[in-house]
């Protein structure tokens, strides 16, 4: 794999995710703050542990532990849906500031004997479950964000391409 390929994966997870909370602004509390709807959490709690989980290996694929240990936003208060968009608009720009700073050598070196580029197609997969989740959460609660498919995010970059 190469950071080329990372970069479009990492595109994606922000393409799909940017659908989700497209959607939730002005949900109902009840919807938003619910419990034990996916196993313990709910929607609001899904799309925090998402950030987190994503803050989480950024941070300790980066080289910092502590940090890593420390962000934990799903043991905060549950944030509103808009502070949860500027928090993951931030993540966003940390992890664009990390892929700016990998190479492809970078991606081969391993831990435990996984290679990083296998832990970072980890962090998009993991976020394409939670979305999943939380898609499925807000169709019923009539706010569906859409396709969320990887082949219409490719279409889509191929279309602004050509």
């Amino acid at each position: 794999m190469r950071v080329d390929d990372v970069r479009y994966l990492f595109d994606y997870d922000r393409w799909a995710t940017r659908r989700v909370l497209a959607v939730i602004d002005g949900l109902p509390a009840e919807v938003w703050g619910a419990t034990g709807v996916v196993g313990d959490r709910g929607l609001g709690a899904i799309l925090v542990h998402q950030l987190g989980a994503h803050m989480r290996w950024r941070l300790g694929l980066g080289g910092d532990d502590d940090a890593a240990s420390a962000a934990r936003p799903e043991r905060e208060p549950l944030p509103s849906p808009d502070a949860v968009a500027g928090r993951w608009a931030d993540e966003w720009d940390a992890t664009d500031a990390f892929l700016d700073g990998i190479d492809d050598g970078w991606l081969e070196r391993t831990d435990e004997g996984v290679a990083f580029w296998q832990m970072l197609a980890h962090v998009v997969n993991h976020g394409t479950q939670h979305r999943s989740e939380s898609a499925a959460l807000l169709t019923q609660a009539g706010r569906s964000p859409g396709d969320l498919d990887m082949i219409f995010f490719a279409e889509e970059v191929a279309r602004t391409a050509g």
